[in-house]
């Protein structure tokens, strides 16, 4: 199947080691001089896990900067850029199915997910006249290093699995399969929705 992303230029967040996201100077002057860009994929993300009554200040400001503020920042750029060009163009937010669901001591991570599924509909709303489209992808656990960390417990992974109708946690090319589809031509008529990588999780 030929999605449309010849010749397409895409920016992916999060691949790799580069800017510090949280920090939006640094991330200014990075993104500055990177060029046209027709696709993005806000993948940066950050999940520092603690109980409801134990959240440190610190983990709000790198958890919001990061998987929220960071998503504002570059989006704006990449639009701003689309539009000065007068080109088409797609956004894809990574989110989570902790967006829509309470997840024990993850208040915070819930919290910014949640934020982003909201934030990817008014940038949809926003940026649509414009021929930009923005969704989210919302996987399960995926068995990234970050995945593999807060998910290691043979008990903890037991209790998410029981949960999800096919029994096993997201590979990458899962996900990736999803957003390609996403920033494909396939799906022009796709924009501010949440689509689901879960396992049939959400359908619990």
């Amino acid at each position: 199947m030929d999605l449309g992303l010849a010749g397409r230029r895409a920016l992916v967040t999060g691949a790799g080691k580069g800017v510090d996201l949280g920090d939006w100077e640094a991330t200014e002057r990075a993104l500055g001089g990177v060029g046209p860009v027709d696709l993005l994929v806000n993948n940066a993300a950050v999940a520092l896990l603690q109980p409801f009554l134990e959240v440190t200040k610190e983990a709000c400001d790198t958890s919001f900067d990061v998987n929220l503020r960071a998503v504002i920042q570059v989006s704006q750029i990449v639009a701003r850029g689309l539009i000065a060009r007068g080109a088409r163009g797609a956004i894809v937010n990574v989110s989570s199915q902790a967006s829509q669901r309470a997840l024990t001591n993850h208040s915070v991570y819930c919290a910014t997910k949640g934020a982003m599924d909201m934030l990817t509909k008014v940038m949809a709303l926003e940026l649509g006249p414009h021929k930009i489209r923005v969704n989210t992808v919302n996987p399960t656990v995926v068995m990234t290093p970050m995945g593999k960390a807060n998910w290691s417990d043979p008990l903890k992974a037991k209790a998410m699995l029981d949960r999800i109708p096919l029994g096993r946690f997201a590979e990458v090319q899962n996900v990736v399969d999803v957003i390609l589809f996403l920033l494909s031509d396939q799906s022009s008529m796709t924009t501010g929705s949440a689509v689901p990588v879960d396992g049939g999780f959400l359908a619990t």
